[in-house]
């Protein structure tokens, strides 16, 4: 049992934003000056752990992130790459804020980003290419980059064709990035098939990447949450759910709770448990049970799960938390690549999953 085994989950949420509030000054959040996923994860689980505790300099830690990369118009004053999925994301942290305060700058800064998609390149069938340059590819990361956002635009501004361009891009992956034996999702697609990856056949990545795979659990259940209860995309999307969740949970790992890094591969000893996944499934699974997608009997599988990220962490020496294991940044590769991609401790993707975990893990309790 490690030190940090009985903590309740909002408290281990409230240690990982302590030990990363001691760490960085909101502005400083790396990578310093970017408008970045990195750090629109990371604070969508402060943002949770501000909603369970109701702790303002929670709220006040993301909005002097936020309000340092824009100026009193709305306009970005950062670094801001139009042409990749992941820098729209933070853009999911001003909705909070525009209806808290009503100031118009998050209202302008949230449409200019939303633009930035209106003409993004697309598959034959209208999925989003992960960046510009990722022709005629699709990743599951990029459900988790966009969806909540034009979910919640579409349902803040009345604008209702943004659900259905969700639900598409949702679809899209079920249908062609879906292993229909295993029920598990691969990393990419590659609707060319030209990708040095991609499987000439069927165009897919030759591996289920654990944090890809988690990102999309993630996305889905958020999507619904913010989708409106007669929208009639829901259901195709809580069936995906229910699907899925009964594929990744098969992976569990038996002694540690955790999930490994190529999440079939459990039985391989050269594979390993990553954290950031293990702690987006969890997500995922309590998102789903609170909702009532799943039935009860997943509560295990969620308990067992905390129980191993839990145990997984470790102590600091300064009264804070590391967490250990987290895969960096990937692109798309074959198991070896996976296997001897480099780890991290408390980097932001990571602890950012970790606290959004905590806090539907803790909504369920």
């Amino acid at each position: 049992m490690g030190k940090f085994s009985n903590l309740e989950p909002l408290e281990l949420a409230e240690l990982a934003c302590f030990t990363m509030m001691k760490k960085f000054d909101a502005q400083k959040l790396p990578p310093e000056g970017h408008f970045h996923y990195h750090q629109g994860v990371f604070l969508s689980g402060f943002e949770q752990t501000y909603l369970n505790t109701g702790k303002k300099e929670y709220s006040d830690y993301i909005k002097k992130w936020v309000d340092s990369l824009i100026d009193e118009k709305g306009e970005l004053v950062c670094e801001y790459n139009v042409n990749t999925l992941d820098d729209k994301q933070p853009a999911i942290l001003m909705f909070r804020f525009l209806e808290e305060t009503g100031d118009i700058k998050y209202e302008k800064a949230i449409k200019y980003i939303v633009s930035g998609i209106e003409d993004w390149p697309m598959t034959l069938e209208g999925g989003f290419w992960h960046t510009r340059q990722c022709k005629d590819q699709m990743w599951l990361d990029g459900l988790y980059m966009a969806g909540e956002l034009l979910t919640r635009y579409g349902a803040k501004f009345d604008e209702d064709r943004f659900f259905e361009l969700v639900h598409r891009q949702a679809k899209l992956m079920w249908d062609n990035i879906r292993d229909e034996e295993t029920g598990l999702l691969y990393h990419a697609w590659d609707e060319s098939r030209t990708a040095k990856w991609a499987d000439p056949q069927t165009g897919n990545a030759p591996e289920v990447w654990g944090r890809a795979a988690g990102w999309y659990i993630v996305a889905l259940c958020t999507i619904l949450k913010y989708m409106p209860s007669d929208c009639e995309y829901r259901a195709d999307l809580i069936t995906y759910v229910q699907k899925y969740i009964e594929a990744f949970a098969k992976h569990q790992d038996a002694k540690t709770g955790l999930w490994y890094q190529v999440v079939d591969r459990g039985d391989d000893t050269n594979n390993w448990t990553e954290t950031s996944c293990s702690a987006l499934f969890l997500c995922g699974i309590s998102m789903a049970l609170k909702a009532g997608y799943i039935d009860s009997s997943y509560r295990a599988v969620a308990d067992k799960a905390y129980s191993g990220l839990a145990d997984a962490m470790e102590d600091d020496g300064k009264g804070g938390v590391i967490m250990p294991r987290i895969c960096i940044g990937t692109g798309v590769g074959d198991y070896e690549f996976y296997l001897a991609r480099p780890t991290s401790e408390n980097d932001l993707h990571g602890m950012g999953a970790l606290l959004l975990a905590c806090n539907a893990y803790h909504e369920i309790r």
